[in-house]
């Protein structure tokens, strides 16, 4: 009897544990815009599932979450309610820093500039702003198009006056700034913008373009990223590496499918905007999908020098988990 009734609660055990695997949730956080759209293409075309049945992994659902912004996603991965976040360089570097280095990137979305489109005319450089302008962005003081006017402005004046202009910057969504800044009626005279509204900005003959963060930078850097913590990757290290490889994948179908890429765009998100213009976008040269890190270091350096962070990486190593290392990074 005692025989029969310790098969009975192992059988029980075992049948527990099996269910438990099979509840395992691989969570994954994206954003809405171009700029995340390699994540809807490894989520629509299920290149994570793929991956995982080729390394025999059949205990893993994996569960996407759309967040509308890179704070709540901030929010979400330090509540412990995803596992592996897509966010900025900007508030990446931040994220690392304080939590002394246990968040690292998995790899990078893209390569992609912002641009500071004006309305006013004679605006031709930084010294051309005036008081009353008004400059647009996600978030004043913290988001990449803050980061990246502050990186301009140290360029052109001195890194002791990166703010300088600071108090010119207001908080507007991307879709608003630029219906603010095409409007005659608005005190927006300037959004700081990603595509696809840098482009439909500049299809109004009024608006020009200031500044290209490409050079800023001097050539083309790194945009959005994934990240999960050293803890997950400890526990789980074959499927930190399966997201990098779904990753690459995508972003190679990407490059090699654009027509397919901007019909899927439209078609996912409901845009409004035309196929032929998200086609157009994705043809430019500077858009690059890749999930190689390009000059971070260089975001890195100008956050350490300004005194955001308190950690300077001396290697894009640092800042990243070991799938990614054998990449020529920077």
């Amino acid at each position: 009897m005692k025989k029969i009734l310790a098969l009975t609660c192992l059988v029980l055990l075992m049948t527990s544990s099996l269910a438990a695997a099979a509840e395992v949730e691989l969570r994954i956080s994206k954003q809405y815009g171009i700029s995340h759209f390699l994540l809807n293409v490894m989520e629509e075309h299920k290149l994570i599932e793929k991956h995982m049945e080729a390394a025999k992994i059949k205990n893993v659902q994996v569960k996407w979450l759309t967040l509308g912004s890179g704070s709540a996603s901030n929010d979400a991965f330090l509540s412990g309610n995803v596992d592996v976040i897509s966010l900025g360089v900007g508030p990446f570097l931040r994220l690392w820093d304080k939590t002394k280095g246990k968040v690292k990137g998995i790899a990078a979305i893209d390569q992609a500039p912002l641009k500071l489109n004006m309305s006013r005319p004679e605006v031709k450089g930084l010294e051309d702003l005036k008081e009353t302008d008004r400059i647009a962005m996600p978030a004043v003081k913290v988001s990449i198009s803050a980061l990246l006017l502050q990186m301009a402005v140290a360029k052109e004046f001195g890194i002791e006056n990166y703010q300088k202009y600071d108090h010119l910057t207001v908080s507007a969504k991307h879709p608003d700034a630029a219906i603010a800044l095409t409007s005659d009626k608005s005190e927006i005279t300037g959004h700081f913008a990603s595509e696809p509204f840098s482009t439909i900005e500049l299809k109004n003959p009024r608006i020009h373009t200031v500044i290209n963060s490409y050079d800023t930078l001097g050539g083309n850097h790194i945009f959005n990223l994934v990240a999960a913590s050293e803890d997950f990757y400890a526990k789980h290290p074959e499927l930190v590496k399966i997201v990098m490889l779904a990753m690459d994948d995508a972003s190679k179908w990407i490059t090699n499918n654009k027509r397919a890429m901007a019909e899927l765009y439209v078609q996912v998100t409901k845009s409004k905007e035309p196929v032929d213009l998200i086609y157009e976008i994705l043809q430019d040269p500077q858009i690059i999908y890749d999930i190689t890190p390009v000059k971070i270091i260089s975001f890195s350096d100008f956050l350490y020098e300004t005194g955001v962070i308190k950690t300077k990486p001396t290697s894009w190593k640092e800042l990243f988990l070991p799938p990614i290392h054998d990449r020529l990074g920077s």
